[in-house]
Formats: C-alpha cells, structure tokens, sequence
C-alpha cells in the first residue's frame, strides 16, 4: 500500500481547513500559500472531497471551502479512502474485485485480510482534531 500524492496533499488540505474550522469560507490560494502546495493540484482534489461530503464549497467573492462535518468526526480513513480509492494491500481485497478461484486454498489471504482490516481500522480512528496539534515532533499512536 502507497499512499499517492492525492492522499497526503488531500490530508494537509483537510488539516488546514480544520484549523480554520468555524471561520467561514476559507480560500484554497490561503491553503496553497500555508502549505506550500499546488493550486492547481488543490483544485483536482477538491472535487472528490466534495462529491464526498466531507467540505462544501462556494465560488465568487467570500467563497471556498469549509469542512461539512467538525474536525473531531472527520478521519483520515474517510479522506484516504476517498482520495486512494480503497487502501486494498492486494487487488483481491480491493472493492468490486472479482472473486479469486484461488481464495479458497490462498494461505496468504487470511494474512492480507487481517492486515486490511488493521490499516482501515487505524486510519478510521485518526480524526483531524488528532492531527491539529501543533508540535509535530510528537508521534501520533493510538
């Protein structure tokens, strides 16, 4: 599992909008300029952040983006799965995958499944208020 550029420029989005979280609109040229990041790129990811539920957007003078939901009920599992498609260690686990004639006799499904199930679960239990500290020298574990 590789988390694309997407995933990881999608999460510092989302992380910057939960700071400003509550102070309106916020402009994604400000997010660009804060965190150092493409507008352009912003603006392919925004979309998907959108049709996902997670931000709401408004064009024209005052607009941009707030999150739908408050940093605390946001995770990191929703945006990389939104971004990332499904975080699937292999192409038999991935969503809509054909079933494998081999599953039934696969000793490594088991170990793959057990390890999907970590990664989702680990990254469901992230939220954005866990990610908005400000000293990034702590590790994050739960």
């Amino acid at each position: 599992m590789l988390v694309s550029t997407r995933g990881r420029y999608a999460l510092r989005v989302m992380i910057d909008l939960a700071e400003n979280y509550g102070g309106g609109y916020i402009p994604m040229k400000d997010v660009a300029e804060r965190q150092g990041l493409s507008l352009k790129y912003i603006e392919r990811i925004m979309p998907l952040l959108t049709k996902g539920q997670l931000v709401e957007g408004v064009h024209g003078k005052g607009g941009g983006y707030r999150l739908k939901k408050s940093p605390q009920d946001c995770t990191v599992g929703e945006i990389l799965n939104l971004t990332e498609g499904n975080l699937a260690p292999v192409a038999c686990l991935e969503c809509g995958a054909e079933p494998c004639d081999k599953a039934g006799e696969c000793r490594t499904l088991p170990m793959w499944s057990e390890f999907h199930k970590m990664v989702n679960n680990y990254f469901d239990n992230i939220s954005l208020s866990h990610l908005m500290k400000t000293d990034v020298s702590d590790n994050y574990v739960i």
